[in-house]
Formats: C-alpha cells, sequence, structure tokens
C-alpha cells in the first residue's frame, strides 16, 4: 500500500521518469523515510515502556554480582533492552564501576547495547526477515560476550582512569515504583526526545542508502568490497570506523549495499564497525579507559567483527 502509493506520488503526480536515476533515488528516500520514521515511532514508545522496569541503578544491582563467562552473557543480554547509545557511554562505565560490576562484565554490556539496539532489530525483520536478524543478535551477542571475556581475564583494571576508581556511589538508591500510567507518559516524553536527537541522522542515513541505490554503479562496490575480493571485510570495517550513527540509522545504507551485491558478512561487518567501533564513540571512551586499554578494546572489536564478517560470508 504505502509503496504503490509513494510510486504514484513520484511517477504520476510529479511526473518523473522511471528509468532516470533521480526518480529512483526520490522513489527510495520518500518510502523509507514514511516507513522507517512510522516504524520507529511505533517501536521507541513500546520499548521505552520497557526500559521503564530498568532505570540504571537496577541495571547495575542486575550485574554487580556477576562475574566471568556468566556475567558477560547477562550483561550482553540486558545490553538489546537496555539500549543506550555511546554517548552514555561514560556515566554508564563510571555508574557500573562504581557498583562494583567487573571491568570485563561492563564492557560486555557497553558494546551490546548500541550494537544490538532493539529498534534495529524490528526494522531488520521488516526488510530482511527473521533468519538474517537471528544473524545479527546472535553475531552482536558473540562480540559482546567474547570482547567483555577477554577484557575481564587480562585483568586490565589499572588501565581504567583513576579518578573512576575515586568516585564513590551515593548508597541507598531507592527505585521509584511506577503506575502504569506513569510508564505511558515517559514513553510518550521519551520517543519524542529520541526522535526529535536522531531524526536528522536517520535522514542523512537515508538520503545515503538513496545515493547508493542509484548512483553508486553496481560493478564499483562489487569490485572493493564483493564477493570476490578477499580483504572485503577489512575494507568495510576500515571505511565504518569514521563514520557514527546508531544501529537503526545504518538499516537504510545496509538495505542499498545487499542491494548492489554486498554479501550479508561484508555488511554486516560494516555496520558492526560504525555502531560499535566508531572514531566519535573511541573518543568518548577515552574519557575514562587509558590508551593502553582502549587499544586493546579496538583490538579485541576489530579482530571479532573481522571474524565474524568472514564467518557469515562463508555459511551465507
Amino acid at each position: 500500500m504505502l509503496k504503490q502509493f509513494v510510486a504514484y506520488l513520484i511517477f504520476d503526480l510529479m511526473n518523473l521518469d522511471r528509468s532516470s536515476r533521480l526518480s529512483n533515488v526520490l522513489d527510495f528516500f520518500v518510502y523509507e523515510t514514511i516507513k522507517i520514521f512510522v516504524l520507529l515511532t511505533i517501536i521507541i514508545f513500546v520499548v521505552s515502556i520497557i526500559r521503564s522496569y530498568f532505570p540504571p541503578e537496577r541495571t547495575k544491582k542486575i550485574l554487580s554480582h556477576k562475574k566471568l563467562f556468566i556475567g558477560n552473557i547477562s550483561a550482553a543480554l540486558l545490553g538489546i533492552v537496555t539500549p543506550f547509545c555511546s554517548c552514555s557511554a561514560v556515566p554508564l562505565f563510571i555508574g557500573f564501576i562504581e557498583a562494583g560490576v567487573p571491568l570485563g562484565v561492563t564492557i560486555s554490556f557497553l558494546i551490546s547495547s548500541p550494537m544490538v539496539n532493539e529498534v534495529a532489530v524490528v526494522l531488520l525483520w521488516g526488510l530482511f526477515g527473521w533468519k538474517i536478524t537471528a544473524i545479527y543478535i546472535s553475531t552482536g551477542l558473540l562480540v559482546a560476550i567474547f570482547g567483555g571475556f577477554v577484557i575481564g581475564k587480562l585483568r586490565l583494571e589499572k588501565w581504567v582512569e583513576e579518578y573512576v576508581y575515586k568516585l564513590r556511589v551515593e548508597q541507598g538508591h531507592e527505585i521509584i515504583k511506577q503506575i502504569f500510567k506513569d510508564r505511558l507518559q515517559y514513553a510518550q516524553d521519551n520517543t519524542k526526545d529520541i526522535l526529535k536527537r536522531v531524526w536528522l541522522f536517520i535522514l542523512i542515513a537515508i538520503g545515503i542508502g538513496g545515493f547508493i541505490h542509484g548512483y553508486v554503479p553496481q560493478d564499483f562496490l562489487v569490485q572493493y568490497a564483493g564477493p570476490r575480493n578477499p580483504f572485503a571485510v577489512p575494507v568495510a570495517v576500515l571505511l565504518g570506523v569514521p563514520l557514527y550513527s546508531n544501529a537503526a540509522g545504518m538499516i537504510p545504507i545496509v538495505y542499498a549495499l545487499m542491494e548492489k551485491g554486498l554479501s550479508m558478512g561484508t555488511v554486516l561487518a560494516f555496520m558492526m564497525a560504525v555502531t560499535a567501533l566508531s572514531f566519535p564513540e573511541m573518543i568518548i571512551l577515552r574519557k575514562v579507559l587509558k590508551v593502553p586499554l582502549l587499544a586493546v578494546f579496538v583490538g579485541i572489536m576489530t579482530v571479532t567483527i573481522i571474524l565474524v564478517g568472514y564467518l557469515f560470508n562463508a555459511i551465507l
């Protein structure tokens, strides 16, 4: 229904040539914009209600007594339903360390939370189906669990900035009970707030996706990051590092790249690099991590994401 309406708007009312690149870009842009913002509004509202049951104090309490591998799994799973963006990394990191959450467990949460974004999960399901969505979830969790576990085993607490351990969390935080009406109001306010903060990034992402869809020759992308290039996955990761976007904002670009013939593993590696390994996020994390620990974090993430990309290129 929506696709037919957009086609009517672009090709009939605007009288644009169906074979022109501009009309295809506009068709892609208008259709994806309407669809994504409708989905985002619904999804963010529902997820906000869920998030109202997991305030930061409760999240820290859940993780504070978890250790080793079980703690990494719990933290990674919890990161899915508490989708903080990388801009929240510093206060979350400090809060978790204050609460006594082990460093490796904290890292697993901080990887999973922006990477396995539940908004992106629903959008991926709608665009690509449940199998691709399951791959996205499983690989994101794998990276989060493995990355946090390795850092935890290396015992790198000495490379956390000293001021983080000097801070003391106030004891006796009371988790305020809310009636459902309050949760609905919170969801409404949070939905408006998130949309105000991300709408421009999503429009830019859709615009990039539309440009790729209409103007970038398929042979160009296939040549440098296509299935025949053995270095396609590392190239995709390197291209993703300078960018900054949340997982939901990456969906239109992912869709356009897959339409151009890029393999799923390569596109998945690109998406994971943008959401969990971007240069802006590293700048933010540098406020709480010393350079050696940040380098270890980047190294583990890079190797793991590349391996995941190669793995799924081999099996899909």
